[in-house]
């Protein structure tokens, strides 16, 4: 048996001691400082983050459990676990790869989803994606190889199609004004799109990029592009 294992036992086996909620009957509005309580008292008290949690002190350590009221639990630090399985719903996060190879046009192409080879329409087996879920594009990070040194104009779209319909809607613009460098990471995130990145479930999704003009690149250039998309999974 544990340490850990064998201190659990005792707490579960003795009767302790009373547990204090201040002298006016309510819960201390601060954690307790392990040295001002004795060995095996507990206090009710709200810890930093306003949740009203148990603290016991034993063998000199103060243990802490937190409370809830409805049903929500926060875990602020690391959350170790053997097995887990979600029977509702969580919120993760899934990274996408669109890298391709192309001496872009001055023209709208949709960057690939299942190949490496972009194209010039986003209902194409390469460029859509049927989201499973409500979907929000939280990064997109892209490095050129080898551009023009006047390309300092790149148009990024978030595009998407309804179910039932073809029509194409675009959902978010970034119009990306740098001068970029070679063989570098350019990163857009959530709050530089102009409207929220989001789309729902049982879309078609794409992105687009447009250059400034036909002379981005000198010659056929590797593009490594990811996106990373906060995903609302409902089981």
């Amino acid at each position: 048996m544990s340490l850990l294992e064998r201190k659990f036992r005792r707490v579960q086996n003795s009767k302790g001691n009373a547990i204090s909620e201040s002298s006016n009957k309510s819960a201390l509005p601060h954690p307790p400082s392990k040295n001002n309580m004795s060995d095996g008292e507990q206090i009710f008290a709200f810890a930093g983050n306003k949740t009203l949690a148990l603290f016991k002190k034993l063998n000199g350590i103060l243990y802490r459990v937190n409370l809830s009221r409805d049903g929500n639990q926060i875990v602020e630090d690391k959350l170790t676990a053997k097995r887990i399985e979600y029977t509702n719903a969580f919120t993760d996060y899934r990274v996408f790869i669109h890298n391709f190879q192309d001496d872009l046009p001055g023209s709208e192409v949709f960057l690939p989803f299942s190949s490496p080879n972009e194209t010039t329409a986003l209902l194409e087996e390469q460029s859509a994606y049927l989201t499973p879920f409500k979907m929000t594009c939280s990064k997109i990070i892209f490095r050129p190889e080898t551009l023009n040194t006047n390309a300092t104009d790149i148009v990024f779209k978030i595009k998407k199609v309804d179910s039932g319909d073809t029509t194409v809607d675009t959902v978010a613009t970034f119009d990306f004004q740098t001068t970029f460098t070679n063989n570098t990471n350019h990163v857009i995130t959530e709050s530089d799109w102009d409207n929220v990145p989001t789309v729902d479930a049982g879309t078609v999704v794409g992105i687009s990029i447009t250059p400034d003009n036909t002379n981005i690149t000198v010659s056929e250039t590797d593009f490594a592009i990811t996106s990373v998309w906060r995903t609302e999974v409902r089981v």
